[in-house]
């Protein structure tokens, strides 16, 4: 069968300060090629629109798949889902990604017959048994699909995440994938899931707080086999196990691969195992993220952080004592006042680390969807990207941008201006010298992107595709909240329901 999977364009925030390869579409991809499929793959975040409507003409695709991870693609994935029906009627179009898994039916209803199916949960054991219904019929029977019928059985999780291989060859433009000073920069998975439970994340309701690693001896294959200089390791949380880090340290040294890396953890990890981030800042880790979210004990308190400012910040000396460079997030909450913004402009200002903001925002598949009692003042999909508010704001809405974007470009100033480009003149350099420009124009490009009259002025667009409401769910027991059920992973038949 020939099978298209696409990925939809970047978002706000990736227009600056990343652009990550779409490693789990890859895997999906490779998924399906196991199965004796034929596919193609194109990433919106780097191929045009035009690229793709090519493929659409020239593949004739048998399927087609659109991954959604991040709500605010919804629209676009929608209209292209109905693009292609329009080229190709019997194409058999489907969605599936972490976000739309927790919206799987109202997007259905809302695409008024241009996707076909919804795949809730991983994509991986998926794929083949629905590209075998799409072929020999049987579809709504196929574990984690979702059609217009209702849910069927129960989603499969993988049992380990050593294969299927990503299949990076079909992944075209490769040298515009970046984080940072990383220029270009590949992707790769060390372990899957998490075990904490923050209440803005739905990384542990996803997975049903699971928890699964790579061999080392996988790991290490595929880092081999990696083209790229640079990698992140897109692990949710790096080396909660550090046996399990020192392993793939140990393979990674035998084998003599030389890479640069960057990664997430969290300071409380960090400060129990700082002898395994020092094997791999030797290794060439050379940038970590922290998501501290909140400078004080009420914050961390709020967000179900479980660590204490103190950790944060004994976290950040540790880094520093490492040689690793530090980028920390802090999220903006809707009810801060000129007064909160300027604390956190001092804090951010006091440390070398650079600062990150994200705004707080009650996502399908989050605790907080479930509680945040304020009511959510828009419910256009293309406004939940952690860039605009959503719920009430203290500040009237054009103030909040103004002392939001004010804040983000202080320490645009102190970490991407013309200090840091004579600072970064050597990476810079040298990324030139082979091509790279993504890391240069990242450097001038904050007041194209960050701008408070743009983000006020995105809450006035037409709304067509409207997030549903939040469903009443007691959250007293939280597996209410998963996606993936250990009772239920392996793929135990579950009777078709409608609800």
């Amino acid at each position: 069968m020939r099978v298209l999977l696409v990925h939809p364009s970047a978002l706000m925030y990736s227009e600056i300060f990343l652009r990550l390869e779409p490693l789990g579409l890859e895997r999906v991809a490779g998924a399906a090629r196991e199965a004796g499929h034929e596919v193609r793959l194109v990433d919106l975040q780097v191929l045009s629109r035009g690229t793709l409507r090519g493929e659409v003409r020239s593949f004739r695709p048998e399927a087609l798949g659109i991954s959604l991870n991040y709500l605010a693609n919804i629209p676009e994935a929608i209209e292209l889902a109905a693009e292609v029906k329009r080229a190709v009627p019997d194409c058999f179009v489907f969605l599936g990604g972490h976000s739309v898994s927790f919206v799987a039916e109202d997007v259905l209803e809302q695409a008024e017959g241009a996707v076909d199916a919804v795949v809730r949960g991983e994509g991986e054991p998926a794929i083949a048994p629905l590209l075998e219904a799409v072929r020999d019929g049987g579809v709504a029977d196929v574990p984690g699909i979702v059609t217009a019928a209702g849910r069927g059985p129960a989603p499969l999780m993988l049992h380990g995440i050593d294969t299927p291989l990503p299949a990076r060859d079909l992944t075209r433009a490769r040298r515009r994938y970046f984080i940072g000073e990383l220029d270009p920069c590949a992707s790769i998975e060390f372990t899957r899931g998490c075990p904490w439970d923050c209440s803005f994340c739905s990384a542990w309701t996803f997975y049903g707080r699971s928890y699964r690693k790579a061999s080392p001896e996988a790991a290490a294959d595929d880092l081999a086999n990696i083209r790229e200089p640079n990698v992140f390791i897109v692990d949710d949380v790096a080396f909660i196990r550090p046996e399990h880090g020192d392993a793939i340290a140990a393979e990674v040294e035998r084998r003599g691969i030389r890479k640069r890396y960057y990664l997430e953890t969290r300071s409380d990890v960090l400060l129990r195992h700082p002898e395994v981030f020092e094997r791999w800042a030797r290794l060439g880790l050379n940038y970590m993220f922290l998501g501290m979210e909140a400078i004080d004990a009420e914050g961390l308190d709020l967000y179900r952080k479980r660590v204490s400012p103190d950790e944060n910040l004994r976290a950040l000396e540790t880094a520093r004592r490492l040689g690793i460079k530090v980028a920390v997030n802090l999220i903006v909450d809707p009810s801060w006042d000129e007064e909160r913004f300027r604390v956190v402009r001092e804090f951010a200002l006091a440390v070398p680390e650079i600062v990150h903001f994200t705004v707080m925002t009650p996502y399908p598949g989050t605790e907080i969807w479930h509680t945040e009692s304020r009511r959510l003042t828009t419910r256009d999909y293309r406004l939940f990207d952690i860039q605009h508010a959503v719920v009430p704001t203290t500040l009237p809405l054009e103030r909040f941008y103004e002392e939001l974007v004010r804040t983000q470009a202080v320490i645009n100033r102190k970490h991407l201006g013309l200090r840091t480009a004579v600072g970064a003149a050597r990476v810079l350099a040298q990324n030139l010298l082979h091509g790279q420009t993504n890391f240069a124009r990242m450097l001038w490009k904050f007041n194209q992107v960050y701008n408070p009259r743009r983000q006020f002025a995105d809450h006035g667009r037409p709304v067509r595709y409207e997030l549903p409401l939040p469903r009443h769910l007691d959250v007293g027991d939280r597996r209410a909240l998963y996606v993936h059920t250990r009772g239920a992973t392996q793929g135990a038949p579950s009777r078709r329901t409608t609800d």
